[in-house]
């Protein structure tokens, strides 16, 4: 079997998807409506599954935190891979994330640190990773991770 478009390039850039994360309270993971994918927030992991955690401004520095919303991108193509049953060809385009980044109250730079998550999504999307986007501070975020993105995508 040949790998799709979506994988080859994921192979290409050294990445492997981990396996879609079960949810941790009374949510599902991905709804499909109306031609959408609304895919719950997703948070940072490295990728033996541990939990990356800090606040960014003073543990983390901009390139950290980006390397942790990259992993939240990661999470959520395979959620994206679940919600289509692996058929990439169903996705049309990203459409919107939202990123959370857990940060002091004089830190400005959320925008570069949700780079990481669209950086990735255009990576291995191309032109249909683009997308529109909001990068917000929070104060504290789930388990103390650095940085949450949710993501909606429209199918074929």
């Amino acid at each position: 079997m040949s790998l799709s478009p979506i994988e080859t390039r994921l192979a290409e850039l050294g990445l492997t998807l981990p396996d879609a994360p079960a949810p941790a309270a009374n949510y599902v993971p991905f709804v499909v409506s109306g031609g959408m994918v609304w895919i719950a927030g997703q948070i940072s992991r490295q990728a033996d599954g541990s939990l990356i955690t800090g606040k960014l401004g003073a543990e983390l520095d901009v390139a950290q935190g980006a390397a942790a919303a990259q992993t939240c991108a990661l999470a959520i193509l395979a959620q994206l891979k679940t919600a289509v049953g692996g058929d990439w060809s169903r996705v049309a385009r990203a459409v919107k994330l939202t990123g959370f980044v857990n940060s002091t109250p004089d830190f400005i730079d959320q925008p570069k640190v949700i780079n990481g998550a669209s950086d990735l999504l255009v990576a291995v999307l191309g032109d249909g990773g683009r997308h529109a986007r909001s990068a917000v501070s929070a104060g504290a975020l789930p388990l103390g991770v650095a940085v949450e993105v949710d993501a909606v995508f429209e199918l074929k």
